[in-house]
């Protein structure tokens, strides 16, 4: 599903140079379930965007579905990004001034689906996430988990290949996360891959994989001890 072998993302500036990520490789398989973990400045959101096509890596190569990422212009980097990644956002990203149906649909309109099919996703979604009654609903208007829920539906609406989470429950308590992560072990076991960045070793534990980053370098392994060894550094 997900292929990078020696990636390394550079930032130039006329002073500084950051390393943000270094010889960074990583297999990522059909089906899987993996979190994301390491220290703040780590690499894990510069992994996050590159993994989504938000950025461009300096060097190395990425494969999507057995599709060389790194050869694509930005329209067929676009057409991939639409087709095959959802995304889910700490800050939920709805617009407010547009009801829970309308936010599921932006994504859809500019897929150039028809009505009847946006309709069908769109409900279909919202049923996945156990919001159908909550369809006519602004932002403001819904719990936080419940916002979430939403974005989730609007990630899932355009059926893509694998989600992309990053620190999805974030801004949540611990009831909300705790519902959050079920629903995300839910879609994970239909079959759909996701990638979740995460602070917490807890939701860390709930994924069935679990890679540290650090140093712009990742390695496989139980989280807690990378966890331990982070606090002891």
């Amino acid at each position: 599903m997900l292929k990078m072998k020696s990636v390394s993302k550079t930032y130039r500036t006329d002073m500084v140079e950051t390393h943000a990520l270094r010889e960074f490789s990583l297999t990522v398989d059909e089906g899987e379930f993996v979190s994301v973990t390491g220290p703040s400045g780590s690499g894990k959101t510069t992994f996050l965007n590159i993994a989504g096509m938000l950025e461009e890596l300096t060097s190395g190569t990425y494969e999507l579905d057995g599709r060389d990422i790194s050869s694509l212009n930005d329209r067929e980097r676009s057409k991939v990004r639409n087709e095959k990644i959802g995304f889910i956002f700490q800050s939920f990203n709805l617009i407010p001034e547009l009801d829970v149906f309308d936010n599921v649909d932006v994504p859809l309109r500019y897929r150039g689906f028809n009505a009847d099919e946006r309709k069908r996703r769109i409900e279909k979604c919202l049923d996945m996430v156990g919001l159908t009654s909550r369809m006519k609903h602004y932002p403001g208007q819904l719990s936080g988990g419940q916002q979430q829920r939403v974005a989730i539906a609007r990630a899932l609406a355009g059926e893509p290949r694998f989600l992309l989470a990053d620190e999805p429950t974030g801004n949540l308590d611990t009831n909300m996360a705790e519902s959050v992560l079920d629903l995300l072990a839910e879609i994970n076991d239909g079959g759909t891959t996701i990638i979740m960045v995460t602070h917490e070793l807890t939701l860390a534990n709930r994924a069935k994989r679990n890679i540290f980053v650090r140093d712009g370098q990742v390695s496989d392994g139980p989280p807690e001890l990378h966890f331990a060894a982070a606090a002891n550094a």
